[in-house]
């Protein structure tokens, strides 16, 4: 039996644990889908999957409640499938494996899966407690949000009853979101034709890992290194002092997370190896020199590997990597009325450059609608010039903030009555469902909260166990004071 299970509250750990043990990444829900749907058998709660494959509960009011505000709990089922290299977890198949650090929950060699485990684990928690004072409650799990929020995207329009969305997924505790960016996918993909390897050149692989990642909206102002663009400053030397030649490139694997491992294949002249290798060690205490205080400890090395039949033509090589040095990657501009919070960025997630295709995959956000699109014709620029097909998917808009909110002073109000100070109203640079879910339930009152995350879309994910008690105590305070429907 895991050791999360008894932590406080035990309602939320406890339906967390269970959560641990469905795998449940992105584009694999069947079994989490089902878990939900026997779990809302077995409390006495309705429950349906809908034709978005969202799950949606309902709890009837309790009595002498029934004429308050109906609230929805929102949260995602899915979450973001990231292991370390050593790991050999297989998400489609094994639980997650959690221990306690210190006030850390976190997993062994994987993603943790609180975001969004913790606000699943939450509408859990209130379906099956028969002693909450509530009006109407609905829960609504969403499908595939890391990878589009497809479920809120096809959400019907007519499916949902209440009055006020609580989505459980902000990851600051004593800070309510009510505002966040919106998005948009790039992708930039080109084919060639290899071209035979000189047969008396030689091989290194050459490896950068050990980097944080993180999540690529709430950490991308932190500056931490990404991956694909530091080995592109290497590879660039590497072509101009050694004559060497790129053979493959493989670097992050989430489209919204910042890439922390890159690993390339270049061939070069046999008599030019060790210069390159002793290169790679000086480039390795640069790259540390230059990320000190963010990151720990950047690992960069090369080692010898048999020498690929093919490789990338000259002039594609030189093409592609103009395109990664180019493209703009980290903050672009903060809010101008909120100068403290970043309104555009994008992030050079993925390349996969092998057997004559080239892929690049972007995640770019703002809370601006044009700023999006400017940051998204930029991107498309940079990749055109170098020969590259793009395409734009996914976007969504996003979410305005209203001061004015009924649900949010509310909320405020019982923050400062249960803890004695006051919450922080905030604007978050992540992509919530919130927007979303907006565009066809306009009338909806919206705030978004949770415990406190760090890392999320990482291997070094982990929940805040002290957050965890008060933002259960305020969920359900909320719940008992939410206002009279006129």
């Amino acid at each position: 039996m895991s050791e999360i299970r008894n932590l406080n509250p035990e309602c939320i750990w406890r339906n967390f644990d269970a959560l641990t043990q469905v795998p449940r990444p992105s584009g694999h829900l069947e079994k989490v889908q089902q878990f939900l749907l026997d779990f809302a058998a077995r409390v006495g709660v309705e429950a349906f999957k809908d034709a978005a494959g969202n799950i949606v509960m309902r709890k009837p009011a309790s009595p002498g409640m029934e004429n308050r505000k109906g609230i929805i709990l929102q949260g995602h089922m899915d979450m973001v499938p990231q292991k370390t290299k050593e790991s050999t977890h297989n998400f489609e198949t094994d639980p997650i494996e959690t221990y306690i650090d210190g006030d850390w929950v976190r997993a062994k060699g994987t993603t943790l899966g609180a975001d969004n485990g913790m606000g699943v684990a939450a509408i859990m928690a209130v379906m099956e407690d028969k002693t909450l004072v509530h009006g109407p409650v609905e829960g609504l799990f969403t499908a595939d949000e890391e990878t589009g929020m497809y479920g809120a995207n096809d959400l019907p329009a007519d499916e949902l009853n209440g009055d006020i969305l609580l989505n459980l997924d902000s990851e600051t505790w004593g800070k309510f979101v009510i505002g966040s960016a919106g998005g948009i996918d790039i992708t930039a993909t080109l084919a060639y034709k290899e071209v035979a390897t000189d047969k008396e050149d030689a091989a290194v692989k050459v490896v950068i890992k050990g980097l944080k990642g993180g999540h690529s909206g709430l950490e991308i102002h932190e500056g931490r290194g990404n991956a694909n663009k530091l080995m592109a400053r290497f590879v660039r030397e590497a072509i101009a002092e050694y004559g060497a030649r790129l053979a493959t490139w493989h670097g992050g694997n989430m489209r919204n997370a910042i890439p922390f491992e890159c690993e390339v294949v270049l061939t070069l002249p046999k008599e030019n190896v060790e210069a390159l290798k002793e290169d790679v060690e000086e480039w390795c205490k640069l790259f540390n020199h230059e990320y000190r205080t963010i990151e720990e400890n950047i690992q960069f090395f090369a080692e010898d590997v048999a020498t690929p039949e093919n490789e990338t033509p000259e002039e594609i090589q030189d093409n592609l990597l103009d395109a990664i040095y180019g493209c703009h990657n980290g903050v672009l501009r903060m809010i101008p009325v909120f100068p403290t919070v970043v309104e555009t960025s994008s992030n050079l997630a993925i390349i996969d450059i092998e057997g004559g295709h080239a892929y690049f995959k972007l995640l770019a956000r703002s809370a601006n609608e044009s700023m999006r699109d400017y940051i998204a014709k930029t991107l498309e620029s940079t990749f055109s010039m170098a020969g590259m097909k793009v395409e734009f998917s996914g976007a969504y808009g996003g979410w305005d903030p209203n001061t004015d909110s009924e649900i949010l002073h509310l909320l405020e109000k019982n923050y400062l009555e249960l803890f004695g100070e006051e919450a922080i109203e905030q604007v978050d640079h992540a992509g919530l469902e919130c927007s979303v879910i907006l565009e066809k339930y306009p009338h909806l009152d919206v705030v978004s909260l949770g415990p406190t995350l760090r890392s999320p879309h990482t291997t070094i994910e982990c929940c805040s166990i002290s957050t965890v008690a008060p933002f259960w105590e305020l969920l359900k305070k909320t719940m008992a004071t939410v206002p009279v429907k006129e």
